[in-house]
Order: structure tokens, then C-alpha cells, then sequence
């Protein structure tokens, strides 16, 4: 074989292969990524039906204390429905802050140790749970306990359990996925029991609990315990992509609130007014953070505060799906609102 034709199979494979990388390129997150940066915040909420959502929500609550809403898509597409800033959406694993901070409540009141086990509070799990006589609370709330996550059971999602008694059942009797404090791994059946144990612990509901230590002092009246809880007419809804019924009416056992209270309680968390004193912010400084995601279908949510522009941001889109580019589209909408917002920022400052 001549050099000249070694040289031309060599290119040929080549372009074969370029061809078949160009076929594996996220396009839709690189044309969102690479896209010139608008202006305003608007301008970039309107571009979610191009991203995929059906609908956006976005609060903003500046230092200033000025607050702003931003909204594009639907609340409901079937009736074309525009989107409500004042809409109730389900928070998903947002609400694992609450939850967390319940704990430190009851920890602070002496009513929880961070230090006893599962055992102690749930003898009845020792030999159901492995390593229940060394999984401390602290390592439930640090999601570092090794019990499996219900969620990523098989198929859970396509028939998810309806109470907490099921879901619960799903990891009974499996193996532990690491040793207790060996490793990280998101598990929501951690927090499933943290609630069973708030519960246990203050003779009230979880979100009694949480009502009265947290919502009711910082007044906020738009956030919920559940679906059953509320005037459905007020929630947006949600869609899994490629299925078209509306799954708002989903019972996945999460807390709905409006984008405004959720950005409060982030701010309060944040600035500190949320706590009854120091050592109780330090308590939970200990053991959780102070922002979070939550992802259920239908339903993403991203809940930060920033301290360099000393600015909390929420946003809310309604469209999910698992399987495609959905979950980093929604990041790359929401650090471009984050990019507009610290540009102005810094205009002023230059400004000023």
C-alpha cells in the first residue's frame, strides 16, 4: 500500500469519526450556552419555550430589598393559561432545607441528639436498616448513611408509592450502599425518616412542626405541607416530556409554596433571622446548607441566595425529562439571569 493512499483511508476515517462525534453533541445546551447574553432579565425568561419549558417563573430579591418577578410560558398549556408569578409549585428536595432546619429546632430544644442513632429513635428498624446502631442523626441530615434511596428503586417514578409507608418498604431488608460517614450519596429516604422522627419528636405533623417554628415567624402564608392542602386552581402545573397529562395532582409527598415565600425563607436562612439565636444557626451551620434544587416530573426548581450581589433568586419551570437536557438547560437559564443581574451589579458600582 503507497503512502499517498495510507494518507487518504487515515483522512477518510477521520472524517468518519468527526461525523459520528458531531452526532453526540448536546447541541440544544451548546446553542443555549454559546448564545449572546441578553440584556435584561426578561428578554431571557422569554427564551424558555425555546429551551423546552412550558412555563417559567423567576423572583428576584435584591439587597435593596426591591423585589421583581419575571415570567414567560404557561401555567396550564391545555387551557393557555398564562403563567402567575403568584402560582404554588412544588418544591421537590427544596423542602429538605425546612427539614433540616426542623431538626435543628428540636436539637436546639434538646428534644434530638445529632448524635444518637437510628437505633435509638427506630429500634424497630434494627435488622431492617443495616448499620441502624451506627447511623447517627448527623448523618442522616449529611445524607452520609449509606441507606438506600428510595427514589432510584426501579421504575419508581413510573408508579411512585403514594405514603411514606411505601416508599419506606422499597429499602427495607437491602444492603447498605457504603459504610456509615464513608461517603456522600443523596438519598431520600434519609429525609423521609428525619420526618417521621420530627414528627415522633414534637407530637405534631412535620409541617405543623415546620408552620409553627418557621413559616409563622417569618409570615409566610403561601407554603404548604401538600397538594391536599391547597385550592388546586393555584398550582402550576407540571409536564413530563413526552407524556401529556398535566401532573399537578400528584401526590409525591412534597411542599408547594410561591416563588416570594420561598425567596424569604432562602433570604432568612441566609441573613440569619430564620434562627433563634447564635447557636442554633450554628447548629445547623454544622450539619446542612443554604440553598438547594429540587427535581420531581413536572416540576424543577433553583433556590439560591448570591452573596456577591447579596441577591436570592428563584426560579421555577414546569416541563422535566430525565432522559434529556432538560435539568441543564434549566441551569444554563438560570446562570444567565445570575450573569445579567452581576453585570448590572457591577455597572452600578462603576457608576456609582
Amino acid at each position: 500500500m503507497t503512502k499517498t493512499k495510507s494518507k487518504q483511508i487515515i483522512r477518510a476515517l477521520l472524517l468518519v469519526g468527526t461525523i459520528i462525534s458531531l452526532y453526540f453533541v448536546p447541541w440544544p445546551i451548546l446553542k443555549a450556552w454559546i448564545a449572546p447574553l441578553p440584556e435584561t432579565v426578561q428578554q431571557q425568561v422569554n427564551k424558555a419555550t425555546d429551551y423546552g419549558f412550558d412555563g417559567i417563573i423567576v423572583y428576584i430579591d435584591k439587597k435593596d430589598n426591591k423585589k421583581e418577578y419575571f415570567t414567560s410560558g404557561y401555567k396550564n398549556r391545555e387551557n393557555k393559561t398564562p403563567t402567575d408569578p403568584n402560582s404554588l409549585f412544588k418544591i421537590a428536595s427544596v423542602s429538605k432545607l425546612y427539614t433540616a432546619l426542623a431538626i435543628t429546632k428540636l436539637v436546639t430544644d434538646r428534644r434530638l441528639s445529632l448524635d444518637k442513632t437510628l437505633a435509638d429513635y427506630f429500634p424497630e428498624l434494627v435488622g431492617r436498616i443495616e448499620n441502624a446502631d451506627r447511623i447517627t442523626l448527623r448523618m442522616m441530615v449529611q445524607n452520609r448513611s449509606g441507606i438506600p434511596n428510595y427514589t432510584d428503586t426501579k421504575n419508581y417514578w413510573v408508579h411512585p408509592k403514594q405514603n411514606d409507608k411505601e416508599r419506606l418498604e422499597l429499602v427495607l431488608d437491602l444492603p447498605a450502599n457504603f459504610e456509615p460517614n464513608e461517603d456522600f450519596e443523596y438519598s431520600n429516604t434519609n429525609y423521609l425518616l428525619l420526618s417521621q422522627l420530627i414528627e415522633k419528636s414534637s407530637e405534631l405533623t412535620k409541617f405543623q412542626y415546620i408552620k409553627e417554628t418557621i413559616l409563622k415567624p417569618l409570615n409566610l402564608n403561601n407554603t404548604y405541607g401538600s397538594i391536599h392542602e391547597v385550592d388546586t386552581d393555584d398550582v402550576m402545573s407540571g409536564y413530563y416530556v413526552g407524556y401529556e397529562n398535566d401532573l399537578k395532582m400528584d401526590d409525591n409527598g412534597v411542599m408547594l409554596a410561591t416563588a416570594e415565600d420561598l425567596g424569604k425563607f432562602i433570604r432568612a436562612l441566609n441573613d440569619g433571622s430564620v434562627f433563634k439565636d447564635k447557636k442554633e444557626q450554628e447548629i445547623y451551620n454544622s450539619i446542612y446548607k443554604y440553598e438547594h434544587t429540587g427535581l420531581i416530573p413536572g416540576y424543577q426548581t433553583i433556590a439560591k441566595y448570591h452573596k456577591d450581589i447579596d441577591t436570592v433568586i428563584i426560579q421555577f419551570t414546569n416541563t422535566v425529562d430525565f432522559d434529556g437536557y432538560n435539568w441543564s438547560l434549566s441551569e444554563i437559564m438560570y446562570n444567565r439571569i445570575v450573569k445579567i443581574l452581576s453585570e448590572k451589579t457591577s455597572h452600578s458600582r462603576v457608576d456609582g
